[in-house]
């Protein structure tokens, strides 16, 4: 979602009269409410049905699909009005995963969502991805006695096989020069607890801030590590230096860190093997038992670029 952040802002630029609604699952509202672009969110919990009727009375001249999947091309199918999406590369991805064929184009995805909005004649301004904090969200660090540079580093991920194991984060941590905090949710307190009790100085934030606030401890962080995950793409969107470590996945689908003027500021790690992707998203456990994708990480290297 953070990624379709520039096109609600380029519609914006081209249409600035328009009135623009976006429809997602509620659980992601507040990610979106924020965006003074965006004129009313529509949630749904589980089906597209539960707000059909709703969406049809507004009257809709053109419907982005930036989905692209069964559920929005029914939802389309009963609006009825006119519509574009964006090359979603199923099968090239399918053919990366399983045959480890490289089809995929060299594009991100934020270029490849532009391709919805090609009919409406909106282009891509380059000014990167959009995340909005409201005011009552922002951290203040130099409050809690945490002021000069620090590094953030974003434990989590959704699926194990794009997460560090523990103990590679140990040594890298042990090799991190400047303060440092631990960013995550409720699902990564245990593993930040071993982090804390090995290393007593590092602030641990994971599951006791919301995202907005995990956002704001980006946008003043010196350095982000990452993931595969949201929040790489909510740093990206400050313009932070982010290093990013792969495990399962690969830069190659198009969701790499987005940052289209400072593309110098990113540093992607990742090992180079033959089972590399196994999956367009991930697992809970290394499908091949040895999880190399990640314990066979350049430790040193990952250090190196952070403390640079």
């Amino acid at each position: 979602m953070v990624l379709t952040s520039p096109i609600i802002r380029c519609l914006k630029k081209e249409y600035p009269d328009a009135i623009i609604h976006y429809a997602t699952k509620k659980a992601y509202e507040n990610i979106v409410t924020t965006n003074p672009a965006i004129d009313k969110v529509y949630t749904i919990e589980k089906e597209i049905d539960e707000i059909t009727e709703q969406l049809k009375a507004e009257n809709y001249d053109f419907i982005i699909d930036l989905h692209h999947n069964l559920r929005t091309m029914r939802l389309k199918r009963r609006l009825k009005v006119p519509s574009a999406a964006f090359p979603k590369e199923n099968l090239n991805k399918l053919l990366l995963t399983q045959l480890k064929i490289n089809r995929m184009p060299d594009v991100h995805i934020v270029d490849r969502y532009f391709k919805a909005v090609e009919p409406l004649n909106v282009k891509n301004d380059g000014e990167g991805l959009d995340f909005f904090i409201p005011p009552s969200d922002e951290v203040d660090l130099p409050s809690m006695g945490i002021s000069g540079p620090f590094i953030a580093i974003a434990i989590g991920a959704q699926f194990a096989t794009k997460r560090l194991p523990v103990a590679q984060l140990k040594s890298l941590i042990s090799k991190i020069n400047l303060p440092t905090l631990l960013l995550g949710g409720p699902s990564d307190q245990d593993e930040a607890a071993e982090l804390v009790n090995t290393f007593p100085q590092l602030v641990d934030f994971t599951g006791k801030i919301n995202l907005n606030q995990s956002a704001s401890i980006l946008k003043q962080a010196s350095k982000v590590v990452t993931h595969d995950t949201g929040l790489m793409h909510i740093a990206s969107a400050f313009q932070v230096p982010i290093v990013s470590i792969w495990g399962n996945t690969v830069p190659a689908f198009g969701m790499y860190p987005y940052m289209p003027k400072n593309q110098s500021l990113i540093k992607i790690h990742e090992v180079e093997l033959k089972c590399r992707p196994c999956s367009k998203i991930g697992y809970q456990a290394c499908p091949k038992k040895h999880f190399h994708c990640m314990t066979l990480q350049d430790i040193d290297a990952i250090a190196k670029d952070v403390n640079e």
